[in-house]
Protein backbone atom coordinates (compact mmCIF):
# COMPACT_ATOMS: atom_id res chain seq x y z
CA UNK A 1 0.00 0.00 0.00
CA UNK A 2 3.11 2.18 0.24
CA UNK A 3 2.05 5.59 1.27
CA UNK A 4 -2.02 5.70 -0.89
CA UNK A 5 -3.59 6.95 2.40
CA UNK A 6 -1.70 10.42 1.73
CA UNK A 7 -3.21 12.52 -0.58
CA UNK A 8 -2.45 12.93 -4.06
CA UNK A 9 -0.45 16.27 -3.55
CA UNK A 10 1.65 14.98 -0.45
CA UNK A 11 2.64 11.79 -2.18
CA UNK A 12 4.00 14.22 -5.46
CA UNK A 13 6.14 16.11 -2.87
CA UNK A 14 7.62 13.37 -0.94
CA UNK A 15 8.66 11.78 -4.59
CA UNK A 16 11.48 14.69 -5.02
CA UNK A 17 12.23 14.27 -1.62
CA UNK A 18 12.95 10.61 -1.44
CA UNK A 19 14.93 10.73 -5.30
CA UNK A 20 16.76 13.28 -3.39
CA UNK A 21 17.85 11.34 -0.32
CA UNK A 22 18.32 8.26 -2.38
CA UNK A 23 20.75 9.36 -5.14
CA UNK A 24 22.44 11.62 -1.70
CA UNK A 25 23.08 8.30 -0.12
CA UNK A 26 24.16 6.64 -3.00
CA UNK A 27 26.79 9.01 -3.86
CA UNK A 28 28.05 9.69 -0.40
CA UNK A 29 28.69 6.12 0.14
CA UNK A 30 29.96 5.31 -3.14
CA UNK A 31 32.31 8.28 -2.36
CA UNK A 32 33.48 6.43 0.95
CA UNK A 33 34.29 3.34 -0.57
CA UNK A 34 35.89 4.77 -3.59
CA UNK A 35 38.11 6.96 -1.11
CA UNK A 36 38.52 3.64 0.86
CA UNK A 37 39.63 1.58 -1.82
CA UNK A 38 41.49 4.34 -3.46
CA UNK A 39 43.75 5.94 -0.62
CA UNK A 40 46.97 3.53 0.43
CA UNK A 41 47.22 6.29 3.65
CA UNK A 42 44.12 5.18 5.09
CA UNK A 43 44.60 2.62 7.88
CA UNK A 44 42.72 -0.90 8.73
CA UNK A 45 39.32 0.50 10.49
CA UNK A 46 38.68 1.84 7.13
CA UNK A 47 37.41 -1.76 6.41
CA UNK A 48 34.25 -0.99 8.75
CA UNK A 49 33.55 2.53 7.00
CA UNK A 50 33.51 0.63 3.66
CA UNK A 51 31.40 -2.47 4.55
CA UNK A 52 28.98 0.39 6.54
CA UNK A 53 29.13 2.27 3.80
CA UNK A 54 27.54 -1.32 1.50
CA UNK A 55 25.08 -2.20 3.85
CA UNK A 56 23.53 1.21 3.30
CA UNK A 57 23.47 1.49 -0.15
CA UNK A 58 21.94 -2.25 -0.28
CA UNK A 59 19.60 -1.15 2.42
CA UNK A 60 18.46 2.16 -0.80
CA UNK A 61 18.49 -0.47 -3.42
CA UNK A 62 16.16 -2.77 -1.66
CA UNK A 63 13.46 -0.12 -0.49
CA UNK A 64 13.78 3.12 -2.33
CA UNK A 65 12.81 2.49 -5.75
CA UNK A 66 10.00 0.48 -5.09
CA UNK A 67 8.84 3.22 -3.17
CA UNK A 68 9.72 6.16 -5.69
CA UNK A 69 7.40 3.35 -7.80
CA UNK A 70 4.26 3.36 -4.84
CA UNK A 71 4.11 7.24 -5.06
CA UNK A 72 3.93 7.10 -9.12
CA UNK A 73 0.77 4.68 -8.54
CA UNK A 74 2.62 1.24 -9.09
CA UNK A 75 1.48 0.21 -5.50
CA UNK A 76 1.98 -3.81 -6.67
CA UNK A 77 5.14 -5.91 -5.81
CA UNK A 78 4.87 -9.72 -6.81
CA UNK A 79 4.66 -12.57 -4.20
CA UNK A 80 8.43 -13.02 -5.31
CA UNK A 81 9.44 -9.83 -5.23
CA UNK A 82 7.75 -8.86 -1.87
CA UNK A 83 9.98 -12.22 -0.46
CA UNK A 84 13.12 -11.15 -1.92
CA UNK A 85 13.13 -7.50 -0.58
CA UNK A 86 12.13 -9.50 3.15
CA UNK A 87 15.32 -11.67 2.44
CA UNK A 88 17.85 -8.69 1.76
CA UNK A 89 16.06 -6.22 4.58
CA UNK A 90 16.61 -8.62 7.15
CA UNK A 91 19.93 -9.88 5.19
CA UNK A 92 20.84 -6.20 5.58
CA UNK A 93 19.62 -4.81 9.01
CA UNK A 94 20.88 -8.25 10.88
CA UNK A 95 24.98 -7.12 9.18
CA UNK A 96 24.74 -3.54 10.16
CA UNK A 97 23.69 -4.53 14.01
CA UNK A 98 26.76 -6.71 13.88
CA UNK A 99 28.76 -4.35 12.15
CA UNK A 100 28.45 -1.62 14.57
CA UNK A 101 28.96 -3.78 17.19
CA UNK A 102 32.17 -4.78 15.50
CA UNK A 103 33.07 -0.83 15.15
CA UNK A 104 32.62 -0.32 18.83
CA UNK A 105 35.40 -2.80 19.41
CA UNK A 106 37.75 -1.44 17.33
CA UNK A 107 37.39 2.16 19.11
CA UNK A 108 37.51 -0.06 22.42
CA UNK A 109 40.76 -1.39 21.54
CA UNK A 110 41.86 2.23 20.11
CA UNK A 111 41.64 3.55 23.16
CA UNK A 112 41.44 1.41 26.00
CA UNK A 113 44.84 -0.26 24.82
CA UNK A 114 46.56 1.61 22.59
CA UNK A 115 50.14 0.66 22.67
CA UNK A 116 48.52 -3.35 21.27
CA UNK A 117 45.95 -2.09 19.04
CA UNK A 118 48.37 -2.10 16.11
CA UNK A 119 49.10 -5.99 16.42
CA UNK A 120 45.84 -6.85 17.77
CA UNK A 121 43.84 -4.98 15.08
CA UNK A 122 46.01 -5.20 11.99
CA UNK A 123 45.06 -5.24 8.58
CA UNK A 124 43.99 -9.19 8.24
CA UNK A 125 41.93 -8.97 11.46
CA UNK A 126 39.93 -5.98 10.45
CA UNK A 127 39.27 -7.82 7.03
CA UNK A 128 38.36 -10.82 8.95
CA UNK A 129 35.96 -9.18 11.33
CA UNK A 130 34.43 -7.14 8.73
CA UNK A 131 33.58 -10.58 6.78
CA UNK A 132 32.23 -12.00 9.56
CA UNK A 133 29.85 -8.96 10.72
CA UNK A 134 28.13 -10.68 7.62
CA UNK A 135 27.19 -13.89 8.41
CA UNK A 136 24.20 -13.66 11.03
CA UNK A 137 22.08 -11.96 8.10
CA UNK A 138 22.36 -15.13 5.82
CA UNK A 139 20.78 -17.50 8.34
CA UNK A 140 18.45 -15.05 10.17
CA UNK A 141 17.13 -13.94 6.49
CA UNK A 142 17.13 -17.12 5.29
CA UNK A 143 14.96 -19.20 8.17
CA UNK A 144 12.61 -16.22 8.60
CA UNK A 145 12.05 -15.74 5.33
CA UNK A 146 11.43 -19.71 3.84
CA UNK A 147 9.19 -19.85 7.13
CA UNK A 148 6.92 -16.28 6.58
CA UNK A 149 6.75 -17.51 3.16
CA UNK A 150 5.70 -21.32 3.55
CA UNK A 151 2.03 -20.10 5.51
CA UNK A 152 -1.19 -20.01 3.64
CA UNK A 153 -1.92 -16.34 2.64
CA UNK A 154 -5.75 -15.42 2.94
CA UNK A 155 -7.51 -13.68 0.13
CA UNK A 156 -6.68 -10.07 0.77
CA UNK A 157 -3.08 -8.68 -0.90
CA UNK A 158 -2.85 -5.81 0.49
CA UNK A 159 0.47 -5.01 2.53
CA UNK A 160 -0.09 -1.77 4.61
CA UNK A 161 3.94 -0.74 4.47
CA UNK A 162 5.86 0.71 2.01
CA UNK A 163 8.27 -2.91 1.84
CA UNK A 164 7.73 -5.95 2.45
CA UNK A 165 8.03 -6.13 6.56
CA UNK A 166 7.18 -8.85 8.87
CA UNK A 167 4.62 -7.86 10.95
CA UNK A 168 2.28 -6.42 7.90
CA UNK A 169 2.94 -9.69 6.12
CA UNK A 170 2.49 -11.62 8.87
CA UNK A 171 -1.28 -10.31 9.01
CA UNK A 172 -2.07 -11.62 6.01
CA UNK A 173 -1.51 -15.50 6.81
CA UNK A 174 -4.16 -17.35 7.34
CA UNK A 175 -2.75 -20.29 9.48
CA UNK A 176 -1.52 -20.67 13.20
CA UNK A 177 1.91 -18.44 13.50
CA UNK A 178 2.17 -18.84 17.08
CA UNK A 179 5.69 -20.65 17.13
CA UNK A 180 6.74 -17.86 14.34
CA UNK A 181 5.61 -15.21 16.04
CA UNK A 182 7.81 -16.82 19.42
CA UNK A 183 11.16 -17.25 17.18
CA UNK A 184 10.49 -13.59 15.56
CA UNK A 185 10.44 -12.10 18.74
CA UNK A 186 13.12 -13.70 20.11
CA UNK A 187 15.36 -13.44 16.41
CA UNK A 188 14.53 -9.86 17.20
CA UNK A 189 15.56 -9.23 20.26
CA UNK A 190 18.77 -11.45 20.28
CA UNK A 191 20.17 -9.31 16.92
CA UNK A 192 19.62 -5.99 18.35
CA UNK A 193 20.31 -6.93 21.86
CA UNK A 194 23.38 -8.88 21.66
CA UNK A 195 25.20 -6.17 19.68
CA UNK A 196 23.80 -3.40 21.42
CA UNK A 197 24.96 -4.50 24.43
CA UNK A 198 28.59 -5.78 23.40
CA UNK A 199 28.40 -1.82 21.89
CA UNK A 200 27.37 -0.86 25.83
CA UNK A 201 30.09 -2.64 27.28
CA UNK A 202 32.34 -1.23 24.61
CA UNK A 203 31.69 2.40 25.55
CA UNK A 204 31.10 1.97 29.29
CA UNK A 205 34.97 0.66 29.28
CA UNK A 206 36.11 3.10 26.84
CA UNK A 207 33.99 5.97 29.21
CA UNK A 208 36.18 4.87 32.16
CA UNK A 209 39.57 5.03 30.23
CA UNK A 210 38.72 8.69 28.78
CA UNK A 211 37.81 9.79 32.52
CA UNK A 212 41.27 8.58 33.58
CA UNK A 213 43.61 10.65 31.20
CA UNK A 214 44.69 13.40 33.36
CA UNK A 215 44.86 16.20 30.55
CA UNK A 216 41.41 17.93 28.79
CA UNK A 217 42.94 17.82 25.83
CA UNK A 218 43.36 13.87 25.99
CA UNK A 219 39.73 13.66 27.26
CA UNK A 220 38.58 15.52 24.72
CA UNK A 221 40.42 13.51 21.59
CA UNK A 222 39.36 10.15 23.29
CA UNK A 223 35.66 11.38 23.07
CA UNK A 224 36.13 12.81 19.26
CA UNK A 225 37.34 9.75 18.22
CA UNK A 226 33.99 7.80 19.18
CA UNK A 227 31.27 10.99 18.57
CA UNK A 228 31.10 9.67 15.10
CA UNK A 229 29.95 6.34 15.86
CA UNK A 230 28.20 6.48 18.82
CA UNK A 231 25.69 9.39 16.60
CA UNK A 232 25.04 6.69 14.19
CA UNK A 233 24.65 3.59 16.36
CA UNK A 234 21.78 6.26 18.30
CA UNK A 235 20.14 6.72 15.32
CA UNK A 236 20.09 3.30 13.93
CA UNK A 237 19.28 2.03 17.03
CA UNK A 238 16.56 3.96 18.26
CA UNK A 239 14.69 4.48 15.26
CA UNK A 240 15.25 0.56 15.51
CA UNK A 241 13.41 0.01 18.76
CA UNK A 242 11.24 2.73 18.77
CA UNK A 243 9.64 0.80 15.40
CA UNK A 244 10.05 -2.53 17.00
CA UNK A 245 9.67 -2.73 20.70
CA UNK A 246 6.68 0.02 20.81
CA UNK A 247 3.46 -1.89 22.33
CA UNK A 248 0.95 -2.53 19.76
CA UNK A 249 -1.45 -0.31 20.93
CA UNK A 250 1.15 2.88 20.64
CA UNK A 251 2.43 1.36 17.13
CA UNK A 252 -0.36 2.51 14.36
CA UNK A 253 0.91 1.28 10.91
CA UNK A 254 1.27 5.06 9.87
CA UNK A 255 3.85 5.60 13.01
CA UNK A 256 5.56 2.59 12.22
CA UNK A 257 5.95 3.67 8.50
CA UNK A 258 7.25 6.60 9.44
CA UNK A 259 9.76 5.35 12.52
CA UNK A 260 10.81 2.62 9.59
CA UNK A 261 11.87 5.82 7.52
CA UNK A 262 14.45 6.44 9.83
CA UNK A 263 16.72 3.50 9.95
CA UNK A 264 15.85 2.42 6.39
CA UNK A 265 15.88 5.88 4.38
CA UNK A 266 17.36 8.82 6.57
CA UNK A 267 20.37 7.05 8.74
CA UNK A 268 22.21 5.70 5.34
CA UNK A 269 22.23 8.92 3.95
CA UNK A 270 23.18 10.74 7.04
CA UNK A 271 26.09 8.19 7.81
CA UNK A 272 28.75 8.65 5.15
CA UNK A 273 27.98 12.84 5.93
CA UNK A 274 28.42 11.86 9.68
CA UNK A 275 32.08 10.13 9.56
CA UNK A 276 33.00 12.47 6.92
CA UNK A 277 32.66 15.40 9.03
CA UNK A 278 33.85 13.79 12.76
CA UNK A 279 36.79 11.71 11.42
CA UNK A 280 40.23 13.31 10.26
CA UNK A 281 41.26 10.21 8.06
CA UNK A 282 38.19 10.11 5.70
CA UNK A 283 38.11 14.07 5.68
CA UNK A 284 42.06 14.20 4.84
CA UNK A 285 41.48 10.84 2.32
CA UNK A 286 38.73 13.06 0.64
CA UNK A 287 40.75 16.19 0.54
CA UNK A 288 43.77 13.79 -1.48
CA UNK A 289 41.00 12.34 -3.74
CA UNK A 290 39.91 15.33 -4.83
CA UNK A 291 43.44 16.56 -5.38
CA UNK A 292 44.34 14.14 -7.20
CA UNK A 293 41.18 14.07 -9.48
CA UNK A 294 41.86 17.78 -9.90
CA UNK A 295 38.90 18.96 -8.21
CA UNK A 296 39.06 22.02 -5.40
CA UNK A 297 37.92 20.39 -1.71
CA UNK A 298 35.67 21.99 0.40
CA UNK A 299 35.97 19.58 3.38
CA UNK A 300 38.16 21.12 6.31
Amino acid sequence: MGFSSLPTEIQLLLFPAFLIIYLATLIGNSLIILVTLADPMLCSPMYFFRNLSFLEIGFNLVIVPKILGTLLADTTISFSGCATQMYFLFFFGAAECFLLATMAYNHFVAICTPLHYPVIMNQRTCAKLAVVSWFPGFSIATVQTMWLFSFPFCDTNKVNHFFCDSPPVLRLVCGDTTLFEIYVIIGTILIIMIPCSLILCSYFCIAAAILKIPSAKGKHKGFSTCSSHLLVVSLFYVSLSLTYFQPKANNSPERKKLLSLFYTIVTPMLNPIIYSLRNNEVKNALSRTFKALGLRSYIS
